[in-house]
């Protein structure tokens, strides 16, 4: 049988390592399969899923030109589906909603968003990178406009 790409075969736990497992194929050929690889959930430790001499069913996702070849247990399954959102459509006509009073003005193109609750890391992840941007360009903006300047040197 041919190991190619996209193929699914059995295979058997012969190492673990912090970023990943290599795993025996079929013809004596090996394989690593990626921490990223292991599951859809976050992986931190490999060896809280996956331990030595356990068989595995893997799918071949690469072979690179040193005959490398990369394997994935999460691809042999279909991904799992997402818990449906809490909470629903807003009430009151879909717009931005009024503004209460006081508070300062935020500068044109910044649009603030409730947090919402983060269900896996992907969308965790995307949530931080969405804050931090914000943040990011807030503080270029004040610092373009001259304002909130540390240390206090000034010229005298």
């Amino acid at each position: 049988m041919e190991l190619a790409v996209g193929a699914i075969v059995d295979g058997k736990v012969t190492g673990i390592t912090k970023f990943g497992a290599f795993v025996a194929l079929p013809e004596g050929k090996s394989g690593l399969v990626h921490i990223s690889e292991i599951a859809y959930s976050y992986v931190n430790e490999v060896s809280d899923h996956l331990r030595e001499g356990q068989e595995v069913k893997v799918k071949i996702i690469g072979i690179d030109q040193s005959n490398r070849i990369n394997l994935s247990i999460k691809q042999v399954e279909p991904p799992p589906q997402r818990a449906p959102r809490q909470g629903g459509p807003r009430q009151g006509g879909g717009g931005r909603p009024p503004r209460q009073g006081g508070g300062a003005q935020r500068p044109m193109g910044f649009v603030h968003q409730a947090p919402k609750e983060p269900t896996d890391f992907e969308d965790r992840l995307k949530q931080f990178m969405q804050s931090s941007d914000s943040k990011l360009s807030e503080l270029r903006y004040i610092e373009k406009k001259g304002g909130n300047r540390r240390g206090g040197g000034g010229r005298r």
